[in-house]
């Protein structure tokens, strides 16, 4: 570790019988996801055959391991687990948090229009805010992807603004559109895929955030950063959104 690196605390728990979860804080802040940025950066330089891949959350990174292939070895009557364990160990051992992660930065087009945005008067009214304000708020924001989830190339997207808040829905909506733009709580997203989904849809984007038949299917991955830029409805269809 360098000089005025402070090292990066963490904790491993077992994961079923094939996976180690490095735990590295229970709160969702910026700082705990800079650590798991850091470490998930390590774990991309990891070529050793047991490793299969790993998963970065919130506040954990999840390590899957090929069992078969670490029985093979000479472990020294270590357990599967133990082994991995202490590979990751020694792995981290020199991991810093003042180690610089390079982000990217995606800008991802909106439309807020109301046949677009179902909830968005929603959102207003529950924030005493009117629409525009909403859509203000919303597309002047600095945020961070925090981790991929719920379904394939799903952003959980945090930074959003407290002023437009708003609660899930009571009844889930049994079809959201691919590109919904949508809020939860203190959270927004983009739903890649038409689902079912809890979300205040506030927006649609063009861009299509999942393509299975690329080598890197998502589009965002954890740690980018996001901006939101409004555009109109005629934008969103020659960018090749789907129409009304």
């Amino acid at each position: 570790m360098l000089k005025g690196e402070v090292q990066v605390d963490y904790m491993l728990h077992p994961l079923g019988d094939q996976a180690v979860l490095i735990e590295v804080g229970e709160t969702i802040t910026l700082d705990i996801h800079e650590k798991i940025k850091t470490i998930s950066s390590c774990l991309n330089t990891l070529q050793d055959d047991w490793f299969i891949e790993y998963i970065p959350a919130f506040t954990t990174v999840t390590v899957f391991y090929d069992l078969m292939t670490i029985q093979k070895k000479d472990t020294k009557n270590k357990t599967p687990y133990e082994y991995v364990c202490d590979e990751l160990s020694f792995l981290l051992s020199s991991v810093g948090t003042n180690e610089k992660v390079e982000s990217r930065t995606v800008t991802i087009p909106v439309c807020y229009e109301q046949e677009l945005a179902p909830d968005l008067e929603f959102v207003a009214k529950t924030n005493q805010l009117s629409s525009q304000e909403v859509i203000n708020i919303h597309s002047s924001g600095e945020y961070t992807v925090y981790m991929i989830g719920f379904a394939p190339g799903f952003p959980y997207i945090g930074g959003m603004s407290n002023r437009i808040a708003a609660p899930r829905k009571e009844t889930p909506s049994l079809r959201i559109p691919a590109g919904s733009v949508g809020i939860a709580g203190k959270q927004t997203g983009v739903y890649p895929l038409e689902t079912p989904g809890g979300w205040q849809i506030i927006g649609r984007t063009p861009l299509k955030l999942f393509q299975p038949d690329e080598d890197n299917p998502s589009l965002l991955k954890a740690g980018d950063k996001i901006k939101f830029s409004q555009i109109s409805y005629k934008d969103y269809c020659s960018l090749g959104g789907k129409q009304k």
